[in-house]
């Protein structure tokens, strides 16, 4: 069965690179504005051999795995609290909700003025277009484990903490790793915003000095470059999750 799934999802992209391509070949959209398949991948490899295009991926991918990274060892304890124990919950939820739904470009002029224009103010945008969504779906997770797993940790006396360690948190773990993975995308979301703030490295970098200069081919290649590290982390991930919690899909 995932075989049969590969090969439809082949096939369907196939499919869409080809009517992409006829589309552009045929006249129905400019070239200027729409760059054949064909033209984008010439681009990507030309770019990778003569503008360091792997270096700069490589810089990008070092900002959003720090950026995740920090905001995962922070949302999973904090998360953990919130959906246990109501006061943290009550206490921390109006904030969370809050903020989560600022925009993050707004918040620019505000991390530049905090953080100044290194690296920081690149980590922190993109922590914070992950961590205060991440937290929540930790505490839902918590929330959705069975009430039957507390109390029968409880009837053998097994103490808070170690109900949180020993049973919550292997209970909602293939429930976490899949938000984190989906998490992890919208990390990469945030990365041309974080990549804008005076950077001189990275695909954001990449893709917007092309667009400065009218650079479709190269703006295409680039957003390409970002998908394709994305999709071979998400299957990673998947592959991950099905190898250790495989007894789910029994």
């Amino acid at each position: 069965m995932p075989g049969g799934r590969a090969l439809v999802g082949a096939a369907a992209t196939l499919a869409l690179l080809a009517a992409w391509e006829a589309a552009s070949r045929g006249g129905l959209a400019s070239p200027r504005f729409l760059p054949a398949p064909s033209t984008v991948l010439a681009t990507l490899g030309a770019m990778i051999a003569e503008r360091d295009l792997l270096w700069h991926a490589g810089v990008s991918t070092l900002r959003v795995w720090a950026a995740f990274g920090l905001a995962a060892a922070m949302a999973v304890p904090i998360g953990l609290a919130m959906g246990s124990f109501r006061w943290v919950g009550a206490a921390l939820e109006p904030i969370v909700d809050f903020i989560r739904y600022l925009p993050v470009p707004a918040l620019v002029p505000l991390s530049i003025i905090w953080f100044g224009v290194g690296e920081e103010t690149k980590i922190f945008l993109l922590w914070l277009g992950t961590f205060f969504q991440l937290v929540l779906l930790v505490a839902d997770d918590v929330r959705r484990v069975p009430q039957e797993f507390h109390e029968i940790a409880m009837t053998v006396g097994a103490p808070g903490w170690r109900r949180l360690t020993d049973v919550a948190l292997p209970a909602m773990s293939p429930t976490l790793v899949d938000n984190m993975r989906i998490t992890l995308g919208w990390c990469w979301t945030y990365l041309i915003i974080a990549e804008i703030v005076a950077a001189d490295s990275g695909l954001g970098f990449v893709i917007w000095q092309a667009r400065r200069f009218f650079q479709t081919p190269e703006v295409m290649a680039g957003v390409v470059a970002i998908g394709i590290i994305g999709l071979a982390t998400d299957q990673a991930i998947r592959a991950l999750h099905r190898r250790r919690f495989g007894y789910l899909a029994r």
